[in-house]
């Protein structure tokens, strides 16, 4: 089972040529998806506006090599190891999720498009990542989801909003069913179909889409932090010095002259949730 290429069981009736083709059909409903849900919340017309709002308030030009500085971090720190995560859990799971759909995706793609290749390497790395997949999302959904761990809500509610999650876990569930019955044109690869349909032709009324233009928003977050601009938000201010005193009379009047440094209030409770 986990040395076999599943695909290569299905009869003549589906041949190499249509399964390729229906790979096509995925990645442009991705890239369909991905631009209507763009002009749809007009996310890319908010985010360049923001960076030039951003830019009058800068206090300084940030350098290119400070920038390939930060896209590296990005890439090192959001993109490959899910830094922004404070919650162990949640961001092991992410983890598992991600590489997980990379490793299934591509060998799904090169069994596909290789049909005649004899390694034994590609199909183990397909079931590696399918079983990674459904761990990270059934961890996620049974135990990790916000409105089950924080909310106390149902672990079986479902909302459109669900859609991504849902169909993300029935693919690699199915995927792994159908491969351990033997493969073949059967029920278990009509569910495999439906739920990768769902999955990448759902991408615009699922969350698929904000992974493309997440890494973009953290780097530009990184531009406006280092270049002055704090996204237009207030310096931190030390309490105790008697200039912010005078600048704000209501810091000695209710805090004192020398006030407790009390900070980040967002930390202060062990975060479980993001």
């Amino acid at each position: 089972m986990f040395t076999s290429n599943p695909f290569a069981t299905l009869p003549d009736l589906i041949t190499p040529a249509m399964m390729q083709g229906y790979i096509v059909l995925m990645v442009l409903l991705v890239m369909g998806g991905t631009i209507l849900d763009m002009l749809h919340k007009k996310s890319a017309k908010y985010f360049f506006e923001n960076a030039k709002k951003a830019q009058k308030s800068a206090k300084r030009e940030v350098g290119g090599g400070e920038k390939v500085a930060m896209a590296v971090g990005v890439l090192t720190n959001e993109v490959m190891t899910a830094g922004e995560f404070s919650n162990p859990q949640r961001r092991i799971s992410h983890l598992l999720m991600m590489y997980g759909f990379m490793m299934f995706a591509v060998t799904t793609a090169i069994m596909i498009f290789s049909p005649d290749t004899t390694s034994t390497l590609v199909p183990q790395l397909w079931h590696i990542g399918a079983l990674m997949l459904a761990v990270g999302g059934y961890w996620f959904w049974f135990a990790i989801r916000v409105d089950v761990a924080a909310e106390g809500l149902s672990r079986f509610r479902f909302e459109r909003s669900d859609l991504f999650i849902v169909s993300l876990l029935a693919t690699s569930t199915f995927a792994l069913l159908w491969s351990y019955s033997g493969g073949g044109l059967n029920l278990l690869f009509a569910l495999f179909i439906l739920s990768s349909t769902a999955l990448f032709g759902g991408v615009y009324w699922s969350k698929f889409a904000h992974m493309f233009f997440k890494p973009a928003a953290a780097f530009q977050k990184r531009v406006i932090m280092a270049d002055g601009g704090r996204e237009n938000l207030p310096p931190d201010y030390d309490l105790t010095d008697p200039a912010v005193h005078a600048k704000f009379p209501d810091v000695p009047m209710y805090m004192g002259k020398n006030p407790p440094n009390m900070g980040l209030c967002i930390k202060a409770e062990r975060a479980k949730h993001y």
